[in-house]
């Protein structure tokens, strides 16, 4: 089983998502993680899915998005820049200080804060949000949420 992402332009269009899901949906294709998100100043939008298959499941999925009427464009490509982001929630209590340092080690930062809680944001591959909740799972958060990959060829 193979990790891929696949990038698809569409025109935005009443059920687009929903006939692209429903295509993952209906011959049993996993979706890993899936965003949505307008194109600047026009009527596209791009759609990223990062999906796990074999080579015949993933040249499956690639010819039958092709053959979705608003799709105008499928890229699936190794060589690609990828991104996520998370988001996590702790008691703002004494402990804060070294979640704070192992967040801004990772390039994070504070999103939001109160007297009760402090928001991180992180951004970074897969990989490098993966290792991070692990590692921040002894400090008790409250919440964690994680985005879908973003992702554009190189």
């Amino acid at each position: 089983m193979q990790k891929r992402i696949i990038g698809i332009t569409v025109i935005n269009e009443h059920s687009v998502l929903a006939r692209i899901s429903g295509l993952f949906a209906s011959r049993g294709y996993d979706i890993h993680s899936l965003t949505v998100a307008p194109m600047p100043d026009s009527n596209l939008s791009y759609i990223t899915i990062s999906t796990r298959g074999d080579e015949r499941v993933l040249e499956q999925i690639i010819k039958q998005l092709h053959k979705i009427v608003p799709v105008l464009n499928v890229i699936e490509s190794s060589d690609v820049v990828s991104q996520e982001m998370v988001l996590i929630k702790f008691e703002n209590n004494e402990k804060i200080g070294a979640v704070s340092s192992l967040i801004n080690a990772c390039g994070g930062k504070i999103v939001g804060f109160s007297e009760k809680n402090v928001i991180f944001s992180v951004g970074g591959d897969s990989q490098t949000i993966s290792n991070l909740i692990s590692s921040i799972k002894n400090f008790m958060p409250k919440e964690i949420i994680r985005s879908g990959v973003v992702a554009m060829e190189r």
